[in-house]
């Protein structure tokens, strides 16, 4: 039973873009791309040579220095980010009950950097050479954990695994344990590092990632005609979630709303989506009826928009099926474009662009939108930022085996 209102009061993020919301978000306004070559590793016998990585983190600015030096950098990341959104949302756990408040931090692929790192060298240098730590440090919930041990938080800890739907999946649990009134607060995000030899093979190796060696702030090309694949990126973001009340008891600041949750499977293939993009659409209409709003309220898309062409076509047959002729109104726009795939936090940072597209009255860019696709035939922002009323938004994520996941928010009425 749905009782409680719920609302956001804080956001963090940590990406190629920038270390902070507003770093990220003004790189978004001004369409610059986070990719770049990669130089910490050998690519020569990789087909692409590039990456959209984050710089300028040193996780020693909120995490203890041994914390940080025995956790992975997905889990760096989650904590950075979660207590950025906890100061951006002025909560001081020292005055809240520690058992109502939780965490919902997914990822998608975890520790799969120091898995990589670990089995050279058991190969090399055997056993006892495997540092006996590694196993808190891989699995998926580290960052989760890390999180509610640095701040105190003794409520529900969560770590959704839905692939590339990972964050709008945590955003989704989250709004559901505060609807339910079981806590007041849920910090709720995603993190995710990948970019490895490991990691750049395997997408690869897949298909998955655009191989436009000679132009990286050009490679990811979301809904163009020469769209080739996506792009690998790292980061986290995170958001407070709080009940109406409580938010206003302690005066905080009210970001948004969010009103509704859809959670679908295609049942059609391990990597690719149903191309018909009825499971897309589901997550969408049933997100839609849980917020109780028709598909012509909602202003603003934040769609998954990959730059593959599998995901892009069936995104958008899912958003003509969701909205019918109204899809054609309603602008989307694809921030990988400029901050590539961030897989497990791909999309609590989207969650969190539609909710500073309500804020401020802008949408951000696709970029390298060049040439248009017949089959990809809606509004997508094309290169340029666009001034926009937005009251209602919402943010998809879609992940391999078929998972996909919606959420949807608004402007809070007098705000």
């Amino acid at each position: 039973m749905k009782n409680h209102r719920v609302v956001v009061t804080g956001m963090g993020a940590i990406t190629p873009l920038g270390i902070g919301v507003e770093n990220t978000w003004k790189a978004l306004l001004a369409g610059r791309s986070g990719a770049k070559p990669i130089t910490h590793f050998d690519v020569s016998d990789l087909p692409t040579k590039f990456a959209a990585q984050v710089t300028g983190f040193d996780p020693k600015e909120y995490m203890d220095f041994r914390d940080a030096r025995r956790s992975a950098e997905f889990t760096r990341f989650a904590v950075a980010a979660a207590k950025q959104a906890v100061q951006d949302a002025a909560l001081d756990m020292s005055t809240e009950d520690a058992t109502r408040v939780g965490v919902a931090m997914g990822t998608a692929v975890g520790g799969i950097m120091i898995v990589q790192e670990m089995t050279i060298i058991f190969r090399e240098k055997g056993f006892r050479r495997i540092n006996p730590t590694v196993l808190p440090v891989l699995i998926s919930n580290a960052g989760a954990c890390y999180i509610a041990i640095s701040l105190g938080i003794k409520g529900p800890t969560s770590s959704p695994v839905a692939a590339c739907a990972t964050g709008v999946v945590a955003i989704g649990e989250a709004l559901r344990y505060l609807q339910r009134g079981e806590v007041q607060v849920m910090i709720a995000g995603g993190s995710d590092s990948a970019t490895s030899p490991l990691g750049i093979a395997a997408f690869a190796r897949i298909g998955a990632l655009s191989t436009h060696n000679d132009e990286p702030e050009k490679a990811c090309r979301p809904f163009d005609a020469e769209r080739d694949g996506t792009l690998l990126s790292e980061g986290a973001a995170a958001v407070v979630m709080e009940t109406l009340e409580h938010a206003l008891q302690r005066d905080a600041p009210i970001l948004a709303e969010v009103l509704g949750y859809g959670f679908t499977e295609d049942a059609y293939h391990i990597a690719a989506p149903d191309p018909t993009g009825d499971g897309a659409a589901r997550a969408m209409s049933v997100a839609l009826a849980d917020a109780g709003i028709s598909p012509e309220e909602v202003d603003y898309i934040v769609p998954h928009g990959t730059g593959t062409q599998l995901n892009d076509a069936a995104e958008t047959r899912a958003c003509k099926t969701t909205f019918r002729e109204h899809a054609y109104r309603i602008p989307i726009s694809s921030n990988k474009s400029m901050l590539g795939h961030m897989l497990g936090a791909a999309g609590a940072i989207s969650t969190m662009v539609a909710i500073l597209a309500i804020r401020d009255g802008i949408l951000p860019p696709t970029i390298t939108l060049e040439h248009p696709d017949p089959e990809c035939d809606l509004d997508y922002v094309p290169n340029q930022a666009r001034k926009a009323h937005v009251g209602t938004a919402i943010a998809n994520g879609f992940g391999f085996g078929g998972q996909n996941a919606t959420v949807v928010v608004r402007r809070v009425k007098g705000s």
